[in-house]
């Protein structure tokens, strides 16, 4: 350690002796406040990005999406089933948020009125945790969904252009047809791992940082009262 990390590490241990330990539980609860202040604003953005997305998505099932099809062939459609599952991910999505917010929201009325400092943290981390999960089972079967049709498009896009050419699939090169699967499917990867990626790091910004923050202060919390 040189000079200035010891200055440095003496000032902070000088500091907090000249504080008690409500002057640190007020310290701590500032803390906590301006976090719950951040994901309270963070909350406000969600919804924000939550109704930019649903909107796309929808854009994108009943009107993008059959009006290429309808250009690139009249009797070419959208199967069923795979707006049928679209539209579950749609209202997982809507779901899964709605159900944090509720949760949260009510939390924070009732640690406002009977909760002591540890028990909000408490609380509210859970919250946060089970929200995480809920969210990446959500991105989970999001991503199920977007593979799911952009195999569907593949196949049904090749076998229309093997019935309309008169194609016959055993006349087709084996290399040719490997490459366009192969093709196929890396674009498939990297556009569901960019999607996955961003999704993440849109999460993450927005309410996983304060996951760690919180358990800092909780831990920062249980030393004093050890």
């Amino acid at each position: 350690m040189d000079l200035n990390e010891l200055k440095k590490t003496w000032d902070k241990l000088a500091s907090a002796q000249d504080l008690d330990e409500n002057q640190i539980r007020g310290m701590l609860g500032k803390r906590t406040k301006n976090v719950m202040e951040r994901i309270d604003r963070n909350i406000k953005i969600g919804f924000i990005v939550l109704f930019a997305l649903i909107l796309v998505f929808s854009l994108d099932d009943f009107w993008l999406s059959p009006m290429l099809l309808k250009g690139f062939a009249e009797n070419l459609t959208i199967p069923g089933w795979l707006v049928i599952l679209d539209l579950f991910c749609n209202l997982l999505i809507i779901a899964t948020f709605i159900h944090f917010v509720v949760k949260y929201y009510r939390i924070r009325k009732i640690c406002d009125v009977a909760c002591n400092l540890k028990d909000a943290l408490l609380k509210i981390i859970n919250t946060l945790h089970i929200y995480q999960r809920l969210f990446y089972f959500t991105l989970i079967a999001l991503l199920f969904a977007i593979g799911s049709g952009f195999v569907m498009g593949m196949y049904e896009g090749f076998r229309y252009g093997v019935r309309e050419q008169g194609i016959v699939l055993s006349e087709i090169e084996p290399e040719k047809l490997f490459f366009a699967v192969f093709i196929g499917l890396l674009i498939l990867v990297v556009s569901v791992g960019a999607i996955f990626l961003f999704l993440r790091w849109g999460f993450r910004r927005l309410y996983g940082n304060y996951i760690h923050q919180l358990k800092a202060t909780l831990k920062e919390l249980e030393e004093i009262d050890e």
